[in-house]
């Protein structure tokens, strides 16, 4: 059998994100690119075009990860966590973000990113010891942290889990405290084991 075939299969014949049945084909999660079950899924075009082009991005069309980040499958839980990842600034892809559980190897795979730029001119995001931070680690409050125009104070020692990083400022991460999408400088936090 194909990896085609293979993965019509797994999925019944559905894109393994939002199980659209229109114009589906083999996608390679990357670092990946060889033709293999176990690291592809099937996709509609629909994903596929917003996955590779951030410009088309609609993220109420991916509200269906609500449902396919629980699939059993690696890859497609990589796909999930990648998404989510990518729109988390949206609010309801962070809730989502914080129930989704990933082994560490899966982890590992979802945090390898598939635009890799020159490390030179890649924004990197350190915490205040020095530590890379990457999208979806967990830190921790070295000080407590006045949140303007929310009404309360971020204590000292509270774990920020799922953060993501802003593109642009090297300075800036985001993550949910009190339930509230807050925006963190780096040089307030420590990266947790």
């Amino acid at each position: 059998m194909s990896t085609a075939e293979i993965l019509q299969a797994r999925s019944e014949g559905k894109c393994e994100l939002c199980t659209s049945t229109k114009s589906l084909s083999v996608y390679a999660v990357p670092p990946h690119s060889e033709d293999n079950a176990d690291t592809s899924v099937l996709l509609c075009a629909t994903c596929k075009e917003q996955i590779d082009d951030a410009a088309s991005m609609d993220a109420n069309h991916w509200r269906c990860l609500n449902d396919s980040m629980w699939s059993q499958i690696p890859a497609v839980q990589v796909m999930a966590w990648r998404m989510l990842t990518r729109l988390s600034a949206e609010g309801w892809p962070q809730d989502l973000l914080d129930m989704l559980y990933l082994d560490e190897e899966t982890l590992a795979w979802a945090k390898l990113t598939e635009n890799r730029e020159d490390d030179d001119e890649a924004v990197q995001h350190v915490d205040s010891n020095g530590a890379n931070l990457q999208a979806g680690d967990t830190v921790t409050l070295i000080k407590d942290l006045n949140v303007k125009g929310a009404g309360f104070t971020a204590k000292r020692g509270t774990a920020v889990r799922n953060i993501s990083l802003v593109a642009d400022n090297a300075e800036h991460i985001e993550g949910r405290v009190n339930g509230q999408q807050i925006v963190i400088l780096t040089k307030f936090v420590k990266k947790s084991g």
